[in-house]
């Protein structure tokens, strides 16, 4: 995924007013001053969690601190300016850290992925993603993709070290290894190992009371997936191996009954299929539960096993990397993933943050999809590409892509 230049060191610019330009220094005050100069009636969110007042903007309930921030892509260092934005008030943050000494990103020495050592390295993506965890909601997402780094010819699985770390120091809760598979990923002339083409997307939450739209994720599936043409003979085999089974004629008659009633539900377009298991002739379902098919099958001597045609939601996103000469950038991820990141874990109107942005590919698509977005980024030079790219993208939450 997009890779930033985030050091521990640097300048903060505060972001600035709309109108003058000047630097606005992100106070309560100011705030405040700004909210009343609007008239907008408002509520905080406490370092707590707890509900005192709320400021609705664009149906999402946003933090009346958080204003300055939303919508601006910031040229800075994000441990400083995560220390600025206030706790609980982030919906998802979505991001991908430099990795260890892969590449070059504009940055200064003392830039993550920089680092002389892994435990270096380790402990400066624990204190920024500490810093992450206090700001995003008790309800929220955090989603970190990292690269692993060959040392004498051996992985060091910086990525799993780095989750483990952090889930082990802060209480986080990893709840998904997102496997991010790339059909075209770089060419190597490597004759002693593989090509690596997958690269790990670590989902971490605070609570268990995070949001989650699990029918969102990947959705285009759905509509592309081929539906199974019944025909008149749908079902007609089942209907055979029933007369021809030894099931009891009230079994045989009520087996009859349902069948016929899912062959309708095809027809009508409810169901893709269905399948039909029956006593003596089909093998009960390995490790099946007490009261669910396998007690249909002692029971009923039949049961009726009905297909939705909907896409299972895997731990998996494919699609290729992108190589745009034109942002000037080494590693831009492709807008998808980070649509589909969104889509599983926030609604229009939420607030997204990126705290290594790089060249902006998190902020573009949380605009395209109608939700707010916070970019942060030292590289000023990725700041500009980041902006630029930020006018030339509309909110359009119906647009969607996908790849096949």
């Amino acid at each position: 995924m997009e890779k930033s230049t985030q050091g521990r060191m640097g300048q903060v610019p505060y972001p600035k007013s709309d109108e003058s330009g000047v630097d606005d220094p992100v106070t309560e005050e100011n705030t405040l001053h700004c909210l009343r100069e609007n008239q907008l009636s408002l509520s905080i969110w406490d370092s707590g969690g707890k509900e005192s007042e709320l400021l609705p903007l664009n149906g999402s309930l946003i933090h009346p601190l958080l204003r300055p921030f939303l919508d601006r892509v910031i040229n800075g260092d994000c441990e400083e300016i995560l220390e600025q934005i206030p706790k609980n008030s982030v919906d998802a943050i979505v991001t991908s850290p430099p990795y260890y000494r892969q590449r070059e990103y504009g940055s200064a020495a003392a830039a993550i992925g920089n680092e002389e050592n892994l435990e270096d390295y380790l402990e400066n993506l624990e204190c920024v993603f500490r810093k992450c965890l206090e700001v995003l909601k008790p309800t929220g997402s955090l989603f970190v993709n990292l690269g692993d780094k060959y040392e004498e010819g051996s992985l060091l699985l910086v990525p799993y070290l780095f989750a483990h770390r952090l889930t082990q120091s802060t209480g986080a809760k990893l709840i998904n290894l997102i496997t991010w598979v790339k059909p075209n990923p770089e060419p190597r002339q490597y004759k002693r190992r593989l090509v690596s083409s997958t690269e790990p997307i670590f989902h971490f939450v605070k609570t268990n009371e995070y949001k989650y739209f699990y029918e969102r994720f990947c959705s285009h599936r759905d509509i592309v997936r081929q539906r199974v043409k019944g025909g008149e003979n749908i079902g007609k085999r089942y209907l055979e191996l029933i007369e021809q089974s030894d099931l009891t004629e009230e079994q045989k008659r009520l087996a009859r009954s349902e069948i016929l009633q899912a062959i309708q539900e095809v027809k009508r377009g409810e169901i893709a299929s269905f399948r039909v298991k029956i006593r003596g002739i089909h093998s009960e379902a390995y490790g099946g539960h007490e009261g669910g098919r396998k007690s249909h099958l002692r029971s009923k001597g039949f049961t009726i096993i009905r297909m939705y045609d909907r896409a299972i939601r895997r731990d998996v996103i494919e699609c290729p990397i992108l190589s745009l000469k034109s942002l000037k950038h080494p590693a831009v991820y492709p807008e998808y993933l980070v649509q589909e990141l969104l889509k599983l874990t926030t609604q229009p109107g939420d607030v997204v943050l990126d705290p290594f942005l790089g060249s902006g590919t998190t902020a573009v698509v949380a605009k395209r999809m109608g939700r707010h977005y916070i970019g942060i980024e030292i590289n000023h030079e990725y700041c500009e590409i980041a902006n630029e790219r930020l006018k030339n993208t509309d909110v359009n939450p119906d647009l969607v892509e996908f790849y096949l």
